[in-house]
């Protein structure tokens, strides 16, 4: 078989690596000619992701077609799937992820735990609030707090949420199959406060048995009111009185799944590649304690081609994997890497994890 990828990031390049073990042939679209799953694909296209021409040369070459990346034209999807082209997740899912005010009305319908919300424009009294842009926004970008109206952007469509009082967060994988239902064990995440970007995720997730139990509840609801099958991660805070809200859900593998790589019997990767395929579903039981740590381009580095160093300090390291993306250009805060870390408790797991990433410095080289 051969699966089309809309998107050749770092997921795309995990993807791909997980479908050649498995036989699965890839063509990967992708607008820069340098990404990081380009070496990875047995077919690779460039092309913008809202180009007609280019995504419909990767479904015509594939028997399923999935996205790594959220923002490709789900117009150009619809069209195709009006011709039988099938995609997993479906393209009215992936409309309704795009939009975020769209996304928590149908969460809210469908009685699934969201912060009280409303679109940007209307009449708003909860100050200070969370203002999101409604499309386009990722790794903290298109997120602020804002204290009052005259805080609120202009020009740009967005909505507004009340301030959640956040204990932690955590992420819940779902993999929906043709005829089944996986579940990852939870996630608990870490978020770098300045730039909003995750820097850490381990699991097993320090909760209680009774907050795993309803979180994962909460996401097998929230999958379930947008339909499709895949991966999805679907992201909650935890408040300090142990309430839930969904915060957002990605439908794809997810930052917050690179340690079942190695951590659980099937990776995301391969999980996702067997639901959109039609096979049967893995385990996912956690072989062992893990901790991820995200490899970003040093915040005060420059902009420039990638130069890694301390990779011999970091790969010392007992029980650690580094897992480099290639991305060409390195700029400061982006994702470039990570490093996964297994031990016999958390403790040690979460331990081993720092000193990995902490020797390694990437940035940017003039």
């Amino acid at each position: 078989m051969t699966l089309g990828i809309l998107g050749g990031g770092q997921l795309g390049l995990m993807t791909a690596l997980d479908a050649r073990r498995l036989g699965v042939k890839t063509t990967i679209l992708d607008p820069d000619p340098a990404a990081p799953a380009r070496f990875y694909a047995d077919e690779f296209v460039c092309g913008r992701l809202d180009d007609e021409t280019a995504i419909r040369r990767v479904v015509s070459a594939s028997d399923v077609t999935t996205f790594e990346i959220e923002h490709i034209s789900t117009d150009v999807l619809l069209r195709l799937e009006a011709e039988r082209h099938v995609f997993h997740p479906c393209a009215a899912v992936l409309a309704t992820i795009q939009d975020k005010l769209a996304q928590k009305k149908v969460f809210k319908r469908a009685g699934v735990p969201v912060p009280r919300f409303a679109a940007a424009d209307t009449e708003w009294t909860e100050w200070p609030a969370v203002w999101k842009a409604r499309r386009g926004g990722y790794d903290g970008r298109g997120v602020q707090v804002v204290d009052g109206p005259a805080d609120v952007p202009s020009g740009v469509p967005g909505m507004l949420e009340v301030m959640i009082p956040i204990a932690t967060e955590i992420a819940v994988l779902i993999v929906r199959g043709a005829d089944s239902e996986a579940v990852f064990p939870v996630l608990e995440m870490a978020f770098e406060a300045g730039a909003n970007i995750c820097t850490e995720v381990f699991a097993p997730a320090a909760i209680t048995r009774d907050i795993a139990e309803r979180a994962t509840e909460i996401g097998r609801e929230s999958v379930s009111a947008l339909g499709g099958r895949g991966v999805f991660a679907v992201e909650m805070f935890v408040t300090p009185a142990g309430d839930l809200y969904v915060n957002e859900v990605a439908p794809r593998p997810h930052n917050s799944g690179h340690l079942s790589i190695e951590a659980c019997e099937t990776s995301q990767f391969e999980q996702h590649i067997r639901a959109v395929l039609g096979l049967p579903l893995g385990s996912t039981g956690l072989i062992s304690p893990a901790a991820m740590r995200n490899l970003l381009g040093a915040a005060d580095g420059a902009i420039g081609r990638t130069r890694v160093s301390g990779l011999d300090a970091a790969l010392a390291v007992p029980g650690a994997r580094v897992h480099l993306y290639g991305k060409q250009e390195c700029r400061p805060n982006r994702k470039m890497g990570h490093v996964t870390a297994l031990a016999r408790t958390l403790g040690e797991a979460r331990e081993r994890a720092v000193r990995a990433a902490s020797a390694i410095r990437i940035t940017g080289e003039k």
